[in-house]
């Protein structure tokens, strides 16, 4: 199928891009911003701006779509300020309004829109578990979540199956909930939120990307769907599951009136409680059910991870060529980096080259030094930090053939110094920097061998 994702460049669209790529799909992305997102977004595939989402999206985006998934939408982890409230509003119903109108006006409209909506639904409920017929509750994030589902089921009067997916805090690796909350929990400073007895209905992405997955190819399933695990926890049991996935103390606490005065009304999506089932899933199955396992698995990542995709039209022994020459690397990199080859241990790259450079992160002058390990012309090859600026830098270049051209993919796994401490002093500084200068490389491959 050919489909049509809102929000790929976030922390769930990524996870849900690939997911469908892998089953076979072709990916089409709308975007505000569609300079950036092809660093951001972990594959290649054809992207359409949409900077106004306010304004109807281009019609061409849509040629040929099957489904339309829309997970775009200002991130709602900030304090909910009247100005804040307005831009949380319109980058969720009204954006789905616009796409709504749009996929109406289609000759041909996809058969399916998934439309992201949010366990918020349901309020505070207590230890009252709900399914997806329960009513909604009250509050801001209540009634948005409403709303907008009112809004993605407008879609229904052209035919189109809607089915909104009622999220849960998702948790994953490099983003989510579990961003903010690992640091001070690997530095043993975790615990509990509030009492700790509000529930906590939560899924692992993976099972949140395999729902998307699921409610696209599943005919029979629509309207509201919770996208929760089959085992929601408290959060006193959430935070002892991961301090003790960790092997670190949880005897901290966040009094709920601290928080209610750093986030204001936005400490809802915290501190009340929510107890959803997930039953009109069942044909689903999950990889990760049990929280113990979730976690595991998500805190046994403990690097970080730049995962990227350029096509360009050249063959594949040129691009190889290309890329396995270190001196090409200083024409790859933003001149403020003052980037610099010194010399390499071989007159050739191949397995167990040393390569010395030099250059300046934010004013300051560093010496790097990688070797090359794996060294396969012409498919890939990759070069890891001996001494540099990172505790780890470990970076694969893969060439492949498609399309009568080559696909470069990126894919670099890294560590901050200082552990958990650099990693909240420092993560987002890094990261931010990290796209800029894949984002200049990607510029420049193109302007050198187009795409």
């Amino acid at each position: 199928m050919k489909i049509l994702v809102t929000g790929a460049t976030g922390f769930v669209g990524r996870e849900a891009v690939l997911y469908l790529r892998e089953r076979g799909h072709e990916i089409v992305v709308l975007t505000r911003d569609a300079e950036t997102a092809p660093v951001r977004l972990p594959i290649a595939c054809p992207i359409f701006s949409w900077k106004n989402m306010n304004q109807p999206p281009p019609q061409e985006a849509f040629d040929g779509v099957d489904a339309v998934v829309h997970l775009a939408g200002e991130n709602l982890i900030n304090r909910w300020t009247p100005s804040r409230k307005r831009k949380i509003i319109k980058s969720r119903i009204e954006s789905t309004r616009q796409l709504v109108s749009a996929m109406q006006e289609l000759d041909h409209p996809p058969k399916v829109f998934v439309c992201a909506s949010a366990v918020g639904f349901y309020g505070d409920r207590g230890v009252e578990l709900v399914g997806e017929s329960a009513e909604s509750g009250t509050g801001f994030l209540s009634d948005l979540c409403r709303q907008w589902e009112e809004t993605a089921r407008q879609a229904e009067q052209s035919g189109i199956r809607v089915v909104s997916l009622r999220i849960g805090v998702v948790l994953g690796h490099d983003g989510g909930a579990l961003l903010p909350m690992l640091p001070p929990f690997r530095m043993g400073f975790g615990g509990k939120v509030g009492s700790g007895k509000q529930w906590m209905s939560w899924i692992h992405i993976r099972d949140l990307a395999g729902l998307i997955f699921h409610a696209i190819e599943t005919d029979t399933l629509e309207g509201p769907v919770n996208a929760v695990s089959p085992h929601p926890a408290t959060n006193v049991v959430f935070t002892r599951t991961l301090a003790m996935v960790l092997k670190r103390p949880h005897l901290f606490s966040v009094p709920g009136f601290i928080l209610k005065a750093l986030m204001g009304e936005a400490s809802e999506v915290v501190l009340t409680s929510q107890r959803v089932a997930c039953k009109k899933v069942a044909g689903y199955e999950f990889e990760f059910p049990e929280l113990r396992a979730a976690l595991e698995d998500i805190c046994a990542h403990e690097d970080h991870e730049l995962l990227m995709e350029q096509w360009v039209p050249r063959p594949i022994d040129e691009i190889f060529s290309f890329f396995g020459d270190a001196q090409n690397l200083e024409l790859l990199t933003p001149p403020h980096l003052r980037f610099k080859v010194l010399g390499s241990s071989t007159s050739s790259l191949e397995s167990g080259t040393l390569i010395d450079y030099k250059l300046q992160l934010h004013g300051i002058p560093f010496r790097w030094q990688s070797l090359i390990g794996e060294w396969n012309p012409v498919t890939h090859f990759s070069d890891t930090q001996i001494r540099g600026p990172y505790k780890k830098w470990h970076h694969t270049h893969t060439f492949i053939e498609q399309n009568g051209g080559t696909l470069i993919r990126d894919h670099a796994l890294y560590r901050l110094p200082f552990g958990a401490p650099g990693d909240t002093v420092a993560y987002f500084l890094v990261k931010k920097d990290l796209e800029k200068i894949f984002g200049y490389r990607f510029a420049k491959v193109r302007e050198l061998f187009g795409g």
